[in-house]
């Protein structure tokens, strides 16, 4: 089985990957992850819509418990609430 921050992706041969690294934000700059802004985080917004690791996102870095600004879980979280979006991500 494997370690609790590890995540199998489709084309990883049954090897076991660090979910981050297998995360679609994971080449992003860290102000746009971090971002408070719509704007600024929209393209964070639109990697977590194609995201693998979603779920394990959203446990790790626990936002709502941890006072969390930016993107986690294809949310954007501003002291760990989420903000409202205007309209689907593309």
């Amino acid at each position: 089985m494997p370690a609790p921050s590890a995540v199998h992706t489709p084309d990883d041969a049954g090897e076991p990957v660090d979910w981050r690294s297998a995360a679609a934000c994971s080449g992003l700059s860290p102000a746009v992850v971090f971002a408070r802004r719509v704007a600024d985080a929209e393209p964070a917004l639109r990697a977590c819509a194609r995201c693998p690791v979603q779920r394990r996102c959203e446990e790790s870095v626990a936002p709502a418990e941890s006072w969390f600004d930016g993107v986690s879980a294809g949310r954007l979280w501003r002291n760990g609430r989420p903000v409202a979006l205007d309209g689907p991500r593309r």
